[in-house]
């Protein structure tokens, strides 16, 4: 790990010492499971839509996570007042194009809220990432068609033009503001078959971003951290079932001193 970056450990003390209060616009499909990866690793989470208490929210909340999963029209507006008041009060946001590259719809909102807000990070596989790029890509579903290493150069271009974190997660996790990129090793490929393990990170993200200002030292703490949880839950598992229930055991569990032994993270 690079002597850059402040170490893993000592950002996950801080988030369980201050328990910060992470906002998510999220879809239906994993409010739950994302709840629960917040309060196992010592955050605390609020998912609201509603555009009449977005301002009260913003108040108490240290970051705003959107994720594009299941969007409406309705909800799109939400998500545009929400990063307007978190830019407005200095509140970082994390982006998750969750589909983007499926639909015109899911990539235009994506674009739109990059264009319009400069998301602190953007975290999503391979060809979410690819289809926020000038050259465009295409997903299949919310499943990446590309790999982390196809992404590599749009990753760091598009994180340099914005001047924003671009997280690419995938087999290995690339982490890049346009000048210092990373990449972070751990996981297992089980996680590709629980829904909702990419927004789950997009949410650690968020928790670690509001305790550290280099969000490129954050974001790859938070994968580490996230990775690590994972490898732990391997061996006690016996399919996706248990595996995701061992993995909220292990985001409890694991310590800051284990993180900072145990994370992988190499200059890209």
């Amino acid at each position: 790990m690079s002597d850059r970056l402040t170490s893993p450990g000592t950002i996950l003390k801080r988030i369980r010492d201050i328990r910060p209060v992470v906002h998510s616009i999220t879809n239906y499909v994993v409010m739950n499971s994302t709840a629960n990866a917040l309060l196992a690793m010592g955050a605390s989470p609020i998912m609201a839509h509603a555009p009449e208490e977005l301002e009260d929210l913003s108040i108490i909340s240290h970051a705003l996570v959107i994720n594009i999963g299941t969007l409406s029209s309705s909800w799109i507006a939400s998500m545009h007042k929400a990063c307007r008041i978190a830019k407005e009060s200095g509140k970082p946001i994390i982006l998750d194009p969750v589909g983007a590259g499926a639909s015109k719809l899911r990539t235009q909102t994506a674009q739109d809220l990059v264009a319009l807000y400069t998301p602190t990070v953007v975290r999503g596989n391979a060809s979410e990432i690819m289809s926020l790029s000038p050259g465009g890509g295409s997903t299949r579903g919310v499943d990446a068609m590309h790999s982390v290493d196809d992404a590599v150069q749009e990753a760091r271009s598009l994180a340099g033009t914005l001047g924003t974190v671009v997280a690419a997660t995938g087999e290995r996790d690339l982490v890049t503001d346009g000048a210092r990129s990373f990449f972070v090793f751990g996981g297992d490929p089980m996680m590709g078959l629980v829904t909702g393990t990419g927004c789950a990170a997009s949410v650690i993200v968020a928790a670690f971003v509001s305790m550290e200002k280099d969000a490129v030292a954050a974001t790859t703490a938070a994968l580490a951290f996230f990775g690590l949880a994972a490898q732990k839950a391997i061996p006690k598992s016996q399919g996706p079932g248990s595996f995701w229930m061992h993995t909220l055991d292990a985001l409890y569990s694991v310590e800051p001193e284990e993180l900072d032994a145990k994370a992988r993270i190499v200059a890209a």
